[in-house]
């Protein structure tokens, strides 16, 4: 029997020095994606993702349109060695969000590289004029951990896997909050190394902007099924995406519930886009044995081909 193939695209935190050279190397298609980022952007975004230094790759108004680039180029890779391949669905963590829309066409590379771009510049600024924080607290239900959050008066960034949440907010109250952790029954917090609080109320004035820099952006409806972060449930109109997008910058990114979905519609084999290995991790504590392989280079590339084929 066919499988049903869900892709699943990386999101900040993924990336690494080096990203996406050797399938500029073998893949015309991943050079014309890099050479075209860089004339959209105006700057040699390359330089970053291949020479770094860390420092400066880890910017999140340079992380972020990278692993966008390095996402799409490993599915144009893939499409150059499969050619065109049945896809059911699609999700991808925060950032991944975007890359997954362009993957189904609901905007194009140019337009997504675009506001990605502003998406990062606005998430740098609002950390600048911020002193945020974020921390993972594992070995906890949920609801623990929202009474902590209530308690601690700060947000839940992320539902990542059971027993892996990350919350978000102004640092001090982070800092409690992890002091707090054990009275709440939660095993371990740690403090994340992050430049702000992202995915809370810290982010407001990037959420108002990327919102303005919606209105104008067209949107199709996308060749296959995009699963919201932020709803956990697959997005269909214009409104709706734009939406969801703009509240993804300050609300709860629920990557357990788009996993959950994405195994309702019957997905049963995962390409994950993207460097790190993570999202096959969180999947594989969701949905213990689930298929799913890791694409960032030119082997990883060739081997999921052969399974695609296959």
């Amino acid at each position: 029997m066919a499988k049903k193939i869900a892709l699943l695209f990386a999101g900040q935190g993924a990336q690494s020095v080096g990203m996406g050279r050797d399938l500029v190397e073998q893949f015309p298609v991943a050079a014309d994606l890099f050479r075209r980022a860089d004339e959209i952007l105006g700057r040699k975004l390359t330089e970053i993702a291949w020479r770094g230094p860390i420092e400066e790759l880890t910017k999140t108004s340079n992380c972020q349109p990278a692993l966008f680039v390095h996402g799409l180029a490993c599915l144009a890779a893939l499409h150059y060695l499969t050619g065109d391949f049945p896809i059911t669905c699609a999700a991808g963590l925060s950032l991944g969000e975007m890359t997954a829309h362009a993957a189904a066409g609901t905007f194009d590379f140019a337009t997504g590289l675009k506001l990605v771009q502003r998406r990062g510049e606005l998430m740098d600024e609002a950390c600048a004029v911020t002193t945020g924080a974020m921390a993972a607290m594992i070995g906890a239900d949920e609801n623990a951990v929202r009474g902590l959050a209530a308690d601690a008066d700060v947000d839940i960034a992320n539902i990542n896997a059971p027993g892996q949440i990350v919350i978000s907010g102004e640092r001090a109250k982070v800092e409690a909050a992890i002091g707090m952790a054990k009275e709440h029954g939660i095993r371990r917090a740690t403090l994340l190394n992050v430049a702000g609080a992202y995915h809370s109320r810290l982010m407001e004035t990037a959420y108002r902007k990327l919102g303005e820099a919606l209105v104008g952006l067209s949107i199709e409806t996308p060749r296959f099924a995009v699963v919201s972060n932020v709803t956990g449930r697959e997005v269909k109109t214009a409104d709706e995406i734009r939406r969801t997008l703009q509240d993804q910058v300050v609300g709860t990114v629920r990557w357990l519930d788009c996993v959950e979905r994405l195994a309702a519609l019957e997905c049963d084999f995962f390409i994950e886009l993207g460097p790190g290995g993570v999202l096959a991790g969180l999947l594989q504590r969701t949905r213990k044995g689930a298929d799913v392989i890791s694409v960032s280079d030119a082997e990883s590339v060739r081997k999921c081909a052969e399974r695609v084929h296959g």
